[in-house]
């Protein structure tokens, strides 16, 4: 299922983001993108066919990116597509600047992208002290499962409270739970643990 509001943020706010894809020798390589169209399918974004980039995305498939504006971010990872032209009169109408940089009929250069299946993150950070995160998915992309969790060990002494940045453990259950889109991931709970009840949640 598509997170469809962070996908809006991620075009119509933030736009550039950094795309990251493999060289011919296996290193990561990145470089600037705009997203240019998002829908209940996924994202889109656009390269001509005479790039390494173009190269890469036809040949890997996959790619990640990050992109942050106003202290929100989002990432992403997952699958890529070449939908051909499909799109590209849409992106140019909505991306007007575009007109002037590829005129009449050299966009025929231009190939669109769909970023169709995808798993990641969106981090808000812009209320310090009530930081905000979340899970975005595109299509059939695994939720991510970051962070940290508490087992039932747990004795309900309060340690990890005591040393959580954002104060986003809840003691008043039969063990302590973590608000998992409040957490900054530190890993400060942990350590502060008496008995090890708090372990660290696996990354998909």
């Amino acid at each position: 299922m598509t997170t469809m509001n962070e996908l809006k943020i991620l075009v119509e706010d933030i736009h550039s983001t950094v795309v990251a894809t493999l060289d011919r020798d296996g290193r990561p390589v990145t470089r600037v993108i705009d997203m240019m169209l998002y829908d209940e399918n996924g994202l889109y974004f656009l390269t001509a066919k005479g790039k390494e980039f173009y190269d890469q995305l036809q040949d890997q498939k996959y790619i990640s990116l990050s992109a942050i504006k106003d202290k929100r971010s989002v990432s992403l990872k997952g699958k890529v597509r070449n939908i051909g032209k499909d799109k590209l009169d849409g992106m140019f109408e909505k991306n007007t600047c575009m007109k002037d940089i590829y005129p009449g009929n050299t966009r025929e250069a231009l190939d669109v992208f769909q970023l169709y299946e995808a798993s990641g993150e969106f981090f808000d950070i812009s209320d310090p002290a009530h930081v905000t995160r979340g899970p975005v998915t595109i299509g059939e992309g695994e939720t991510l499962s970051a962070g940290y969790e508490v087992t039932d060990g747990c004795i309900g002494c309060r340690a990890c409270l005591a040393v959580c940045p954002q104060e986003c453990i809840d003691l008043s259950l039969a063990h302590a739970v973590i608000d998992q889109n409040r957490c900054l991931h530190c890993g400060r709970c942990v350590e502060a643990c008496p008995v090890n009840a708090i372990v660290k949640r696996t990354v998909v």
